[in-house]
């Protein structure tokens, strides 16, 4: 059975990160790799990422993280799609994916060979955020400066611009309802049938696990998301999802809940995988496997860290 393996937040800006990532070994014939986001600021690392990642895989898929979207001044910009702003730079990223051969969340959703022998759905999604993972008693209004009460403040408020939308709470409500549509016609196209979703950011908010800076859960998903994972949530033919994957938060983890199995699969910068190098891993042992996912035990509310692959 071809293995489906997944990597996320590979950030090549890092000499360190492209190095490793150079090192990619190829896999047998069929198999696939999922990149879930910030794979780099430019076109330019999309593209490394994106040939080497094809050299080493029959079958690659990419969703956009916060950091592909950002906008480069002038002066900076390689690639023309670096200078272009919000939903245009991401159709300008979807178009240079489907150059190389890589499937993006605005292709056809794949059928991958489930572990039991049926088919699953490989949905990619893209959903930014809106600011909901707060405490309910923070108002959306007072969102920013309760972050900035801790000194946190994203730059994405800088340089991740939502146009045409006149927000990013506009833009994440956007896309999600265009999900959600879709999620409903593959539910109708293969009843029953597990999902595999992919999104750069976690669909639940139980799953942002960032103590140094909490209050960055502004920036790490939409409660919209919640209950996407639920069977029946996509009419009665909706399967529910078997594994989700994300990653944005660099905290490499395998959790377990309500019966799906969430894997957050960031490399991050590199202070983030420092206990792997120590240990002589590199891009290679890195990669996460998600299908058929042999030897995972799959128990509710497990947890497994994973600093080391």
């Amino acid at each position: 059975m071809a293995k489906l393996y997944a990597i996320s937040d590979l950030h090549l800006s890092y000499p360190l990160n492209a190095s490793t990532w150079n090192l990619l070994q190829p896999k047998p014939p069929g198999s696939g790799l999922i990149l879930a986001g910030d794979i780099g600021e430019s076109a330019t690392h999309l593209t490394a990422a994106f040939e080497r990642a094809k050299a080493c895989f029959t079958h690659v898929f990419w969703v956009p993280g916060n950091h592909e979207l950002y906008s480069i001044s002038s002066h900076m910009a390689k690639h023309p799609a670096d200078q272009l702003k919000g939903e245009a730079k991401y159709n300008a990223l979807v178009e240079l994916a489907r150059e190389h051969g890589v499937l993006t969340p605005e292709d056809d959703w794949m059928l991958w060979p489930g572990p039991d022998g049926v088919d699953v759905v490989i949905a990619l999604v893209f959903t930014l955020y809106d600011y909901s993972f707060r405490p309910a008693e923070v108002s959306r209004e007072k969102a920013l400066e309760w972050a900035m009460e801790e000194n946190i403040y994203a730059t994405d408020e800088a340089v991740l611009h939502p146009d045409p939308y006149g927000s990013r709470d506009e833009w994440c409500t956007k896309l999600c309802e265009r999900w959600e549509l879709k999620f409903s016609d593959y539910a109708s196209r293969y009843p029953n049938s597990k999902f595999v979703i992919v999104n750069h950011w976690p669909l639940r908010e139980d799953l942002v696990f960032i103590p140094k800076v909490p209050r960055f859960s502004l920036w790490c998903g939409t409660k919209r998301t919640q209950d996407w994972t639920e069977v029946g949530r996509f009419g009665a033919d909706y399967g529910g999802a078997l594994v989700v994957v994300s990653g944005h938060l660099h905290v490499r983890r395998t959790d377990v809940k309500e019966g799906v199995r969430y894997e957050e699969v960031s490399l991050g910068y590199p202070r983030h995988w420092e206990k792997a190098r120590d240990a002589s891993k590199g891009a290679n042992e890195m990669l996460r496997e998600i299908l058929p996912g042999a030897g995972i035990v799959v128990e509710e509310g497990q947890r497994i860290w994973r600093p080391q692959g």
